[in-house]
């Protein structure tokens, strides 16, 4: 992720596009037009867990080559999977904490906010300045969302942030094109800022380091898997600070999208490929 000094918090304009827009984007900034097109994919699928509305509605406005993201089902079951497992923890820490701030690091062109909102949480887009360009372009959004264009390595986007009840940070599908330094700096961002505040990391499983051939259309794009963990453990040491709640990961996703992976579940090796989200906060 590049260096951004350059903060952009901005209301969404509020009208929609009459053209569709054209993005070009590549490297991990680029992953977001994968992952959105998973989403809007599978809701239309008769037989989807969720419905992604948001996303079936805007993809049409987006000019872009979905073909490798239409063909890759690697990227797009771990995508869904993800997506239901987040959605289920999301929804829950909301339930406990209904005036929560939740701030959603690397947002790409997520709207999760749509399916979660209660009418009273604070929700916060952060990610670089060309990616909230092209959200606020595509997204007419409400008031309680603010989008933040800065790099999370920028520790001047928390300025931007007044939470006063208990703050989630999201973090998906980031942190495994970040080096292990570039994820320190965010996680001692976030501790030296927010007291309390939850953190849920999506982590690839160590063995899949370097081997990002497997889904196709995100090799395209020239981004690269360089950081893994497969437990809280594995992170002690760049999330000093913090305290462990719980290691999660997608399974329980891959067995809504494939019924017969049930009969693999308790199996060592299927833990081991896994991607996590670990669960921990700010002491």
């Amino acid at each position: 992720m590049a260096e951004k000094t350059n903060i952009i918090p901005t209301q969404t304009p509020k009208y929609k596009p009459s053209a569709r827009i054209k993005v070009n984007l590549s490297g991990t900034a680029e992953t977001m037009l994968q992952s959105f097109y998973a989403r809007a994919k599978y809701s239309n699928n008769k037989e989807h867990k969720f419905y992604d509305s948001k996303a079936v509605e805007i993809v049409e406005k987006i000019d872009y080559d979905f073909s490798l993201a239409e063909g890759d089902s690697t990227m797009s079951d771990g995508v869904i999977a993800r997506t239901l497992v987040f959605d289920e923890l999301v929804k829950n820490f909301i339930s406990e904490n209904p005036n929560c701030t939740v701030v959603n690091i690397a947002c790409g062109l997520d709207t999760r906010f749509y399916r979660m909102d209660n009418g009273r949480l604070k929700w916060i887009n952060l990610d670089l300045p060309e990616i909230i360009d092209i959200r606020n372009e595509i997204f007419d959004e409400p008031e309680r969302i603010l989008n933040i264009g800065c790099s999370v390595l920028d520790a001047s986007w928390v300025k931007n942030i007044d939470a006063c009840e208990k703050v989630l940070f999201i973090i998906e599908g980031l942190s495994m094109y970040l080096t292990k330094n570039e994820n320190a700096k965010m996680l001692e961002i976030i501790r030296k800022n927010f007291s309390g505040a939850t953190v849920m990391l999506e982590c690839l499983a160590k063995r899949w380091i370097n081997r990002e051939k497997i889904e196709k259309s995100i090799h395209k794009t020239g981004a690269r898997f360089i950081f893994g963990a497969d437990c809280f453990e594995d992170i002690a040491d760049i999330a000093a600070g913090f305290r462990k709640i719980k290691d999660d990961n997608i399974t329980r996703g891959m067995i809504a999208l494939h019924p017969v992976l049930r009969l693999f579940e308790k199996l060592p090796f299927v833990d081991k490929i896994s991607e996590k989200i670990l669960i921990f906060e700010s002491e």
